[in-house]
């Protein structure tokens, strides 16, 4: 497990909580949770995850319907890799991995650089693989930081672009659709790379719709295309 990387959970549109160290999240319909899942079919403490040896594990607390790792029951302590979906009742937990702390990226909201991403060279725009970081993921963490620019993704149906204006989406295109109809392109991407340059020109806005509302949409879509 690399130093500088840090462990998050993602379950929009619940905030992103972050694993640490040398401690354990515990997750579950209890308020007393340090994820609290908003789902009845998830018991009031459900399952944790923890860092162990060096590797991120989840682990299920004798929960009334079971713990799924992509989709898949586990028995007992299950090893976390970047983009696993762990399953809580209905909802549907993401696991990645982030270059520093959450703290750090928000740190700095109006800034122009990230600690999401690893930065290459000063001045390369940030990148990464959305089969680790899905697009949700991306797109949450951005709002979060408030962050203005162009995110960029490279999927297997073409290229997809999407300007942000303080963590707010302002316009999105693909090589065949603008507006909604590309959201929804964006939105359902799983697999390519993705790449965010913070200094890329801005366009007007015509995309009406919030980051909260293309965060919502993204996760069902997902939700659905592992079932």
């Amino acid at each position: 497990m690399s130093a500088d990387r840090t462990a998050l959970l993602f379950c929009p549109p619940l905030a992103p909580v972050e694993v640490p160290r040398n401690g354990r999240v515990s997750i579950g319909r209890g308020r007393d949770c340090d994820f609290a899942v908003c789902t009845d079919d998830a018991s009031r403490r459900h399952a944790e995850v923890y860092a162990d040896d060096g590797l991120f594990v989840v682990r299920d607390l004798l929960s009334r319907n079971g713990t799924f790792v992509n989709g898949e029951l586990i028995g007992g302590p299950r090893r976390l890799e970047p983009g696993d979906r762990i399953g809580v009742g209905s909802a549907a937990i993401t696991f990645c991995l982030v270059q520093s702390s959450l703290d750090g990226f928000l740190s700095d909201p109006a800034g122009s650089e990230t600690a999401l991403f690893t930065e290459k060279r000063a001045g390369e725009a940030f990148a990464g693989d959305l089969a680790e970081m899905p697009t949700f993921v991306v797109l949450q963490m951005l709002e979060m930081g408030h962050k203005t620019g162009l995110l960029e993704l490279e999927t297997d149906s073409g290229p997809v672009r999407i300007w942000l204006g303080d963590g707010q989406p302002l316009h999105v295109e693909t090589e065949k659709s603008r507006g909604i109809d590309a959201a929804l392109v964006l939105v359902g991407a799983t697999t390519g790379r993705f790449r965010y340059d913070a200094r890329a020109a801005l366009p007007e806005r015509t995309l009406q719709i919030s980051m909260t509302e293309l965060l919502l949409e993204a996760s069902r879509r997902l939700d659905e295309g592992g079932r």
